[in-house]
């Protein structure tokens, strides 16, 4: 039977999807997004050009081109592994919609999104913050990236104790607070009483995001960022898995994407401490494994950050750390590596991009899998770990 290691590099589109006419960033369509191409372009055009040979051989090149038909400057080794690119058809470009459907569920429903103005959260909303925080008001209520709105508000925030919220074209409601002076406790139980009203709204997230440091010194998130997810409406691969009998292991943000559903570990940390739990678990986990990663800082770091240079560090680190991963995997196994959705650093704006996904799949030998459908990669775990699959998608194996 051997093991299935489902591993998403959140946010690294391909460009090409065939909706992206439908996705705006600042009010300009993502028609012609492409997070990886255009970073190799960019790279190519300073003269150093990407490195991630590791995932062009598992056919990372070929996936680009058949996405977008753009030939990636350096990407263009012959696949050795299988490859594909897939398209998501639910109507969200966000990390619950994409991962839901790799997993087999697509969102059945429109998302709520708090509307681009400030005030940007209505009064009912405002007021149920300000009962559960136990304060007079709340920071910043519009718009905002989450680097600097602690920038903006932090100082204000360690002053007043209000703590600061703020949105963005994703479902999502954000609240940051300080471990220190707030408490990173009570930030938490905030976010966890406010979430039942928040998904009743059909919104996908309440985001926990605590920090730490002060004026003189800057501020910075830490890694106690927590989802309050609403719960997926049908059962993934995961619960799938699980019932099956199957052990289902979390890293990063796993667990709260999937509200904990079928899942019996989870693994978090930063993305470098994420590798070395999935390195663990390659050279650990038991025969019959279920392990479903995401490494969040490709999103989180570079790409809403509009950071090119970043990112391309980022996607080469993970590329040499793939490179031993692929070593140290059983004959039997099976590793998959694909994303959620597009962030790319050269578009304008600062949200994710719509794109379609590379699917690169190592232990079935090579061969082209075609454009696919997000809901073929959690079809095609289910058939390498034997267990009854009821969701979207059909088996590439």
């Amino acid at each position: 039977m051997g093991r299935a290691f489902l591993t998403v590099i959140d946010s690294v589109g391909i460009g090409g999807a065939p909706d992206a006419d439908q996705f705006y960033n600042g009010g300009v369509p993502d028609t012609g997004a492409n997070t990886l191409g255009h970073i190799a372009q960019a790279r190519e055009n300073a003269g150093t050009p990407l490195q991630v040979g590791t995932l062009d051989e598992l056919g990372l090149g070929a996936a680009v081109t058949l996405a977008s038909g753009m030939v990636a400057p350096g990407l263009d080794a012959v696949p050795a592994g299988a490859w594909g690119a897939a398209a998501e058809v639910s109507m969200g470009k966000d990390t619950p919609s994409g991962h839901w459907e790799l997993a087999g569920v697509p969102v059945p429903w429109d998302w709520h999104i708090f509307p681009n103005e400030t005030p940007a959260f209505p009064p009912e909303v405002m007021a149920a913050i300000a009962q559960a925080a136990g304060t007079d008001g709340s920071l910043c209520n519009g718009y905002a990236s989450g680097t600097d709105v602690i920038d903006r508000f932090g100082a204000e925030h360690m002053k007043t104790g209000w703590p600061i919220c703020y949105t963005s074209v994703d479902s999502v409601l954000q609240i940051a607070a300080h471990e220190g002076t707030f408490g990173r406790d009570r930030l938490l139980k905030l976010c966890a009483d406010l979430a039942p009203m928040l998904h009743d709204m059909k919104l996908g997230r309440v985001i926990a995001r605590p920090f730490v440091g002060d004026v003189d010194t800057g501020f910075e998130r830490t890694e106690y960022r927590r989802d309050f997810a609403i719960a997926p409406p049908a059962d993934t691969i995961c619960d799938m898995a699980h019932q099956a009998g199957h052990r289902v292991e979390a890293i990063g943000k796993i667990g709260d994407i999937f509200s904990m559903r079928g899942i019996d570990a989870v693994y978090k940390g930063r993305d470098a401490a994420l590798m070395d739990h999935l390195h663990d678990r390659v050279n650990n986990a038991p025969d019959g494994t279920f392990v479903f990663a995401n490494f969040v800082e490709f999103d989180s770091l570079y790409g809403h950050r509009r950071d090119v240079a970043g990112y391309a560090a980022h996607l080469e680190w993970f590329n040499a750390e793939l490179s031993k991963v692929l070593l140290q995997l059983n004959a039997d196994d099976l590793l998959i590596v694909t994303a959620d959705h597009g962030n790319d650093p050269t578009w304008i704006g600062t949200d994710h991009t719509r794109e379609r996904v590379p699917v690169l799949v190592h232990g079935i030998g090579p061969r082209a899998l075609g454009l696919i459908a997000f809901g073929d990669v959690g079809a095609s775990v289910a058939a390498h770990l034997k267990f009854p699959f009821t969701g979207e998608g059909r088996s590439f194996l």
